[in-house]
C-alpha cells in the first residue's frame, strides 16, 4: 500500500530554527521525483521530539500540498502518550493522508500488553492505514513478534517499520504475521537481507541522497536479479554505515546542506557534527557523487 522505499524525512530549520516551510515542500518535491513510493514525515529522522503538535500537522499539509498523488505520505503521530496520540491522530482525519505511523512508546517502558493497548487505541482512532514503528534501540523496549502478530489482526494495522536489528526477530515476524502484513527494514544496510525474508522494503535516511540507487536495489531483488541486488547492496552499504557516525539526523542534515538543500541546524539536544565527523562526511560524499546511475 505504501509502496517498497519509503523516506524518513528531515524537518528543515531556518537560522533561528524555525521550521523552514518553503524548504520542506522542495526536499520532498525532490524525494518524490527521486526513488521515494513514500515520504514519513515527523519521525525519528524529522526530530520530532522537538516539534510541537502544530509544526507536525503543518509539516503534513506542507508535504501533501507538495507532493499531491505522486507520493504516498505517512504522518508520525506517535509519543510516549497514548493520549497525545490520538489527539493529533484525529487532527489530521481531514488532510488526506495516506496514512499513520506510530512508534513503540520511549522512556515509559509499557509491557507487551501495554503496547497492544496503544496501537489499538490509535487504530482505533482513525480509518486510516497504520505504521507500527519498533526501535528499541531509541525507546527502550522491544515489541515482540507475538505482539506484533496480535496488532496485525485489527483491519487499519498493516505494516511494520522493523528497526530492532536482528534477523532472528525478522524471521519471526514473517513466520508469525498474515502474508498481507508489510514488513519493512527501519536500517538502510539491512534492507536488503531483509528482502531476503520477505520483507518489502525500507523506510530509509539514505534515500535523501541515493533514492535513485536504493530503489534500483530492491527492484532488482524483487525482479528476481539477486546478483544485482548484492552488488548495489555492496556498493552502498559504506553510505548505509557512514550516515549513521553520530545520531540521527545529524549526519544527512549535514550532507543535505552540502549538496544545496536549506535543511538548516538542529534543536538541541541534537548538535552538529564535530569537525572530524565533518571531514569524514565529506569524503563520504565525493564517494556519493561517483556511484553510478546504474549497474
Amino acid at each position: 500500500m505504501f509502496g517498497n522505499v519509503l523516506t524518513a524525512m528531515v524537518t528543515p530549520f531556518d537560522d533561528s530554527l524555525r521550521i523552514n516551510y518553503r524548504e520542506t515542500a522542495k526536499i520532498a518535491s525532490y524525494l518524490a521525483q527521486n526513488g521515494s513510493d513514500g515520504i514519513v514525515v515527523a519521525g525519528t529522522t524529522g526530530e520530532t521530539p522537538n516539534l510541537s503538535q502544530e509544526e507536525k500537522i503543518n509539516l503534513f499539509k506542507e508535504v501533501k500540498q507538495a507532493v499531491g498523488n505522486s507520493c504516498k505520505v505517512i504522518a508520525g503521530v506517535g509519543t510516549y502518550s497514548t493520549r497525545e496520540s490520538i489527539e493529533i491522530t484525529e487532527k489530521i482525519s481531514d488532510l488526506n493522508l495516506d496514512g499513520i505511523m506510530a512508534i513503540v512508546p520511549y522512556y515509559n517502558k509499557p509491557s507487551q500488553e501495554g503496547l497492544y493497548e496503544h496501537f489499538k487505541a490509535i487504530a482505533g482512532s482513525t480509518e486510516l492505514p497504520v505504521m507500527l514503528y519498533n526501535i528499541p534501540g531509541r525507546t527502550g523496549t522491544n515489541m515482540l513478534p507475538q505482539t506484533v502478530a496480535k496488532l496485525a489482526g485489527i483491519t487499519n494495522i498493516i505494516a511494520i517499520k522493523e528497526a530492532a536489528g536482528g534477523m532472528d526477530q525478522v524471521s519471526e515476524l514473517k513466520s508469525s504475521l498474515p502474508a498481507s502484513f508489510t514488513v519493512y527494514s527501519g536500517d538502510d544496510s539491512l534492507t536488503l537481507p531483509m528482502l531476503s525474508l520477505g520483507c518489502a522494503g525500507v523506510v530509509s535516511v539514505a534515500s535523501h541522497l541515493i533514492g535513485n540507487q536504493i530503489k534500483s536495489m530492491v527492484d532488482a531483488f524483487l525482479n528476481g536479479e539477486i546478483e544485482k541486488a548484492l552488488k548495489w547492496h555492496l556498493l552502498l552499504f559504506p553510505i548505509f554505515r557512514g550516515l549513521f557516525i553520530t545520531s540521527n539526523p545529524v549526519p544527512v542534515k549535514f550532507l543535505l546542506n552540502e549538496i544545496g538543500f536549506k535543511a538548516g541546524g538542529y534543536r538541541l539536544p541534537l548538535v552538529g557534527p564535530t569537525q572530524s565527523e565533518q571531514t569524514f562526511l565529506k569524503e563520504l560524499f565525493v564517494n556519493i557523487q561517483k556511484l553510478p546511475a546504474k549497474i
